[in-house]
This record gives C-alpha cells, structure tokens and sequence, in this order.
C-alpha cells in the first residue's frame, strides 16, 4: 500500500520524524525530572514510535485520498448522468493521472463541440430569418400597395397578385425543404429501395429541365450512348431529386453555351459512381467544405442573380448519405465543377431481367 501512494508515503515519513523526535524529547524531559538514566529506553521508544506515527498517518492520509477520489466519481456521475459508483477508484497515481488526463481532454472536446454546433444554430436561425422575410416581406409590400388603392386598376392587381403567389410558392419551398431535411436527418424518412434503369431517370430529368437548360443557353448531354442498361439498387424518388437538384444548379450557374455533362462509371465491382460536370464559372477552394451546408451561398454578397430556398446540396448530401453513400464535389474557377456520388449496383439477376424486357419491348 506504501508503494502505490508515493506522496503520501514521503509526507508520512515526514510527519513520522518529526513526531518521534518531539516524543523522544518529551520522554527525556520527563526521565530528567524523574532521575531516570535508561536513555536506550527513550531511543528504543523513539524508534517504534516512529513506525507508528508513519504507519497511522500514511492509513490516514491514503483513506482521505480514495474518499476525495471516490468523492469525485460520484460528482461525474451526477453531471454525466452515468454510473461510476461501481467502478473500482484505484489508488495508483498514475493510472490515476492517466483517468484525469483522458477525462479533462474528453471534456475538453466536448466543449469544442458544443461551441461549433452553438456557432452553427445562430447562423442557421440567422439563415431561416433571412430566407423567410424576404419572400414575406414582398408580398406584404404587394399586398398594402393593393389595399392602398392600386387594386382598382385591373392590369396592377393581376401582376402585382402574380408577384405576390410567386413569393409565397418560395415560402412553401423553403418549408418544404426544411421538412425534407429534418426527416432525413432524424431518420424518420423511409427509403424505398427498388432495381432501376438510372440513364433512364438521367434522360427523363433531362426532358424536365429542357426549358430551363435551353433559356440558359446550356447543353445538356450524356458521355456517351449507353445501349445497355445501367441497374442500381436505390430509393428511385430520391435519386431523381439529388440528380434533379444537381443538373438545375449546374444550369444554373453554368456559362452561356456550355454544357452540362452526365456520366455513369463503375467504381468497383458492386458501386457506380455518377459524376455531373459542367464548364461553368466553377467555385473557389475555400468555399468547398461548407458548401452542403443549410443556406450556405458562394455569393456572400445577398445580391443573388439565382433564386432557389439554399438547401438544394444540403438535402442532396443528406440523402446520399441516407442510403450509406459518399458524395463529392471538384471545382475550379473560371473552369467548372463537378458533383459526384456513389451508388450500389442493382443484383446480377435484375440487371438480366431488365435486358430481357427491354428487348421484349424493343420493336422487331
């Protein structure tokens, strides 16, 4: 027990000194006054009362520490809301040190933590205020203008009423997005996984975004002519919005007669990976790593020249994600970006099946 309370040990040894020399003192007083010369006596009793006084105060002083320590256990156990009463507290300094140092560092993360997710709801309620008064206040300020008398003119209530359910069509979109993200990210969102054609869904979106891709002046192609069918197991509904969501930024911010480019590649043996290039005005690095954040905007400026609710990549990446995939993106400016992300093949036995009913369906 000496052995593994070294400071205590050495303050016992101390203390121990001291006491038997004040003891062996007070006995040779006392032998003076009463004329006894066996001074070996006094040696002998200053020797074992040493050993006594060593031995109390280093009991004493080992069970003050194990109640401090067992003390401190409890206070954890009541702050972490777990149990550390049962654990055995040892006394070895070391291992003592050791269990105080891995705490104090955990803790230390911890605090880390909370501060970067506490910096992180401030920007988002910031985001959500932002995103919401916008729209809000336009259609009040269409609204009031109506009230105060333009609604008499026939022409300025139809466009300014126009303007205003457009406002509010932003609103439900920001809303919709908002419950999209909180389901996926609780994980109350079901996915409904199914074998298909993923060039099929790539050239049924790309019909969807015809307009859109040729008001913009972009080209919107595949890599290459796929003749046979490319089979992944995914939630079908969902892959069509991250893909949705990808080719419409890409239009987006793509540059007058560019191109938005679609590809699908084996990765390994049982993933695909589909990448969405385009020669655009690309992104700088150091906006890369935020940019899945909620409402998080390259254009920092709040003039955006593009409408949208800010969440698009976010709820790409959380239902990437949700189906236990990677997502990733490259960029450069002035050159284009690229968005990619991995998929799972669909089985052998699908892939055969839906050979054999295209050529079914195929004319002869």
């Amino acid at each position: 027990m000496f052995g593994q309370l070294k400071d205590s040990f050495k303050i016992a040894l101390r203390l121990s000194f001291l006491i038997s020399i004040l003891f062996a003192l007070l006995l040779f007083v006392i032998f003076q006054i009463a004329g006894i010369k066996e001074y070996v006596l006094i040696l002998w009793s200053a020797f074992f009362g040493f050993f006594i006084a060593a031995a109390v105060i280093n009991y004493n002083a080992e069970k003050y520490i194990v109640r401090t320590i067992k003390q401190l256990y409890n206070n954890v156990s009541l702050l972490e809301n777990s149990d550390y009463r049962n654990l055995s507290v040892t006394t070895d300094m070391d291992s003592l040190r050791s269990e105080i140092e891995n705490f104090a560092e955990g803790k230390k993360i911890e605090i880390e933590t909370l501060k970067i997710k506490e910096e992180y709801r401030k920007d988002f309620i910031g985001n959500v205020a932002h995103e919401l008064k916008t729209p809000l206040f336009t259609v009040q300020g269409y609204l009031l203008t109506l009230l105060e008398g333009a609604m008499d003119d026939k022409k300025v209530r139809k466009k300014y009423l126009d303007r205003a359910n457009k406002s509010v069509e932003r609103l439900l979109h920001i809303v919709r997005d908002l419950d999209d993200i909180t389901r996926l990210e609780s994980g109350s969102t079901t996915m409904d996984y199914s074998d298909f054609n993923i060039i099929h869904l790539i050239e049924d979106i790309f019909e969807m975004l015809e307009m859109e891709a040729q008001k913009a002046a972009i080209n919107l192609i595949l890599d290459k002519d796929y003749s046979e069918a490319v089979m992944v197991y995914a939630d079908e509904e969902k892959i069509e919005q991250v893909l949705y969501n990808l080719i419409q930024n890409s239009i987006k911010y793509g540059s007058p007669e560019g191109t938005t480019e679609v590809s699908v590649e084996n990765l390994t043996a049982n993933k695909i990976i589909v990448r969405v290039t385009d020669n655009g005005e690309g992104i700088p690095e150091v906006h890369l790593s935020r940019l899945f954040e909620r409402f998080y905007r390259v254009d920092q400026s709040g003039s955006r020249k593009e409408g949208g609710s800010g969440l698009g990549l976010s709820i790409v990446k959380h239902i990437v994600e949700a189906h236990e995939e990677k997502i990733f993106v490259e960029s450069e400016p002035e050159l284009g970006s690229e968005f990619s992300f991995t998929l799972q093949k669909a089985s052998l036995n699908s892939e055969l099946q839906s050979m054999d009913s295209e050529k079914t369906e195929s004319p002869l």
